[in-house]
């Protein structure tokens, strides 16, 4: 057994975020993972990957980015970043070791791991949103004879030239991915989108990152920042109600606020495929047979492979269910600084634009906490 004074469960953006900010307070962190990379999901993501928010507010507490870093990091820059803070001096890292459990006993937290106990005055969670991956069980899946992954396994379109894909998810990742394979060969990409997304633009007029607008307006009442969100839609994007992408009656901030879902973020030449139905938009999977998905509006295709850019499972229960800190759609019921049991917190799990700059900021905050209550 190893004693420590913080462990940190998930070295992801979050993770790293919070071992930078205790080691700048003179807090020598345990960072543990049970993947074998730092930023683990950043390393299965697609090619073309890249920050759909600006550099200035997606870096980790107190460290910006190399000079010479574009707008909009990527994949390889992102994962960079986060290897060479993780790996810092008063940082003790250690990869593939899954933690099961986390347990109070005798006054102390206890994780439970593939490779023995740890115990730890303080602990902080932040394995984050994209931890186990999701795809529906449609009714006729196990019939389906075409190729079906899921999002995190999609790499580039290469495998897909000349055929007929089906991308099921209308979130950033579905968007990307459904650009991706409609501007690199494939012969015919539909974009299944059960509920129309709140979409912005990546970047704005004379290049301003989207977020730049859109992260103050969290701070402001959700009928006005959903007010000004719309007004800029309509502007910047237009309407695309004729190609199966109309404005939800939910705004971007209400939505948010409800069910934890953040806007699709893209880029304006993505707009214009739809727009020249490069990417046909249709309606939520049904289910499916042999050759053919079948889509709730009775809507029959016939595609040859599907990407579920379905989204993932936070998967908390196992490790905390027991102690009372999940609300019930399983997400910690306090996070940041603020702790959701004596001396457990939970950082990166508020889905923001920025999402890697609000993670810094909770982390800091959290260190402030941890750092009082160790003394």
């Amino acid at each position: 057994m190893s004693e420590h004074q913080v462990a940190i469960v998930g070295a992801g953006t979050s993770g790293v975020a919070a071992a930078v900010a205790l080691a700048d307070r003179g807090i020598n962190p345990l960072l543990i993972d049970r993947a074998d990379q730092v930023g683990s999901s950043w390393h299965s993501r697609y090619d073309r990957l890249r920050l759909n928010t600006g550099r200035q507010f997606s870096h980790l507490p107190n460290r910006p980015y190399k000079q010479g870093t574009p707008t909009f990091p990527t994949r390889e820059q992102v994962i960079e970043h986060l290897e060479r803070h993780a790996r810092a001096d008063g940082i003790e890292l250690r990869l593939g070791c899954p933690v099961e459990r986390l347990d109070r006993t005798d006054g102390r937290w206890r994780l439970t791991t593939a490779a023995g106990s740890v115990d730890a005055a303080e602990v902080v969670v932040a394995t984050g949103f994209d931890h186990e991956p999701f795809v529906p069980d449609w009714p006729g899946r196990g019939d389906w004879r075409g190729a079906l992954v899921h999002s995190s396994q999609y790499r580039n379109p290469s495998p897909y030239n000349g055929k007929r894909v089906l991308v099921v998810g209308a979130g950033c990742s579905g968007m990307e991915i459904a650009y991706d394979l409609a501007t690199g060969g494939a012969a015919k990409v539909w974009l299944s989108a059960r509920t129309p997304p709140n979409i912005m633009l990546r970047q704005g007029p004379g290049g301003i990152p989207g977020d730049f607008i859109a992260t103050p307006l969290y701070h402001a009442p959700v009928p006005i920042a959903d007010a000004i969100a719309r007004f800029g839609r309509k502007r910047s994007i237009g309407d695309l109600r004729e190609f199966g992408l109309p404005i939800p009656d939910e705004g971007i901030f209400a939505r948010s606020a409800r069910l934890g879902v953040a806007p699709a973020i893209v880029d304006k030449e993505l707009i214009a495929a739809i727009r020249d139905r490069s990417i046909e938009v249709v309606r939520g999977v049904e289910s499916l047979d042999a050759d053919s998905v079948w889509l709730v509006d009775g809507m029959r295709i016939d595609p040859e492979a599907m990407v579920c850019a379905t989204g993932f499972r936070q998967e908390l229960e196992k490790l905390v269910g027991h102690l009372g800190v999940l609300d019930e759609r399983g997400w910690p019921h306090a996070t940041g600084e603020k702790p959701a049991a004596e001396r457990l917190r939970f950082i990166g799990f508020v889905p923001r634009p920025s999402q890697i700059g609000f993670a810094a900021k909770q982390a800091r905050r959290a260190a402030r906490a941890i750092a009082r209550e160790l003394r």
